[in-house]
């Protein structure tokens, strides 16, 4: 029996069929499953001779009708594609940067029966900052949508476990730059990582960076923000 066929089976066996009745006209789960599948294997990058990186966030996007009719079963399917998608990665040996989350949408330019995915590798990202420190931050990086606290001297980012910011991302080192703010300058430098950075589209060994600089390292670009009005006093 496929890994498909066994999704649908579970499926069905755990609603009891309400799955088949409501989706009969429009888009089947199975379809997603099938369709997320695509979508990892699409979009592989190699990290060895044994082991591809693939997307690990996806949105599955769906006319307003579609969207109604599976908002009852909306987290039930996630799981269950959630695990299915996890048992063809192994069998593939693709490897997710991070937690597995598929999320539903409307899309007006959609009919019934038709959806589409979009999907992106978000690293796991780690950082032992305080609430103290995030209150007193004046510089952020806006890492996979989470705001990370840069307050003096710095901080270093990198895909080791005593790093200040730890990104799960494979084409991260694990000492990969270091972050070093001075008074209310916020510059980068490269720590002699095995993939260097990127400055604004640009390769860098370092640079002074700006409200909406952004550094790409490895898979994951990282936006600079400065907070509003946060000048330092002596400069």
């Amino acid at each position: 029996m496929s890994g498909l066929q066994r999704f649908e089976d579970k499926l069905e066996q755990f609603v009891a069929g309400t799955f088949a009745r409501v989706f009969r006209s429009a888009v089947q789960p199975v379809e997603i499953s099938a369709a997320l599948q695509r979508e990892v294997d699409n979009n592989s990058q190699i990290l060895s001779r044994d082991r591809r990186l693939v997307p690990n966030s996806f949105h599955v996007e769906l006319s307003p009708g579609d969207l109604e009719r599976l908002a009852p079963f909306d987290s039930t399917l996630a799981a269950e594609l959630t695990d299915s998608l996890r048992e063809h990665a192994e069998h593939q040996s693709y490897v997710f940067p991070g937690p597995v989350r598929i999320e539903f949408d409307v899309a007006n330019d959609l009919t019934t029966g038709r959806f589409r995915v979009r999907s992106a590798a978000q690293a796991k990202v780690t950082t032992h900052a305080s609430d103290t420190q995030v209150a007193r931050a004046r510089w952020f990086l806006d890492v996979n949508g989470a705001k990370n606290p840069v307050n003096p001297p710095g901080l270093v980012v990198g895909r080791g476990t005593d790093v200040d910011l730890q990104i799960n991302d494979p084409g991260i080192s694990r000492h990969h730059a270091r972050f070093r703010l001075e008074g209310d300058r916020l510059s980068v430098q490269d720590l002699g990582s095995t993939n260097g950075i990127l400055i604004d589209g640009n390769a860098a060994q370092s640079a002074t960076l700006y409200d909406g600089s952004t550094v790409r390292l490895g898979n994951t670009t990282m936006t600079v923000h400065r907070v509003a009005g946060s000048q330092d006093e002596n400069v």
